[in-house]
This record gives C-alpha cells, structure tokens and sequence, in this order.
C-alpha cells in the first residue's frame, strides 16, 4: 500500500511539513528551490519529506507555493 501524506504545521519555525513517513537518520536532504526543503530515500532517491520554510510568511504575502516536484496523486483506499 501507498504511504499517506501527513501534514503538519510547526508555528514556532513557520515550517510546513509534507511527510509520507517520518524523517529518519540516515535520509539525504537538499535544499531546492525558494527554500524548500527535499529529504530522499538514500537507496530508492524518492521523495519522502519537505519542508516548506516560511510557510505562513508567503501565504500572508499573496505568494503561490509552487513545489518542485511530480506530483501523482491518487485516492489511498483501503482494503
């Protein structure tokens, strides 16, 4: 089965989390663009976390937050 997205809100850092699992050791991490933060898989290199700095800061300023990265997103159903 397909992780979930969990998304969560830290206030204190304006960071928005995007996470399929929970950040682990061991995970690559690179900044892309317009301060966003990507953590990979280090065997598979996909995708499993980002991390949206200034998250409320943008919103509150008009701006779309754009992320550079596929999206293929389908309904999680379970069996």
């Amino acid at each position: 089965m397909a992780a979930k997205l969990i998304i969560n809100y830290d206030k204190i850092g304006d960071i928005l989390h995007i996470d399929k699992c929970r950040p682990y050791l061991g995970q690559e991490t690179e900044q892309l663009e317009d301060e966003i933060v990507a953590r990979f898989n280090p065997d598979t290199n996909e995708v499993e976390n980002l991390e949206i700095l200034w998250f409320l800061k943008r919103l509150e300023a008009g701006e779309d937050v754009v992320l550079p990265v596929d999206a293929h997103l389908r309904l999680a159903i379970e069996a």
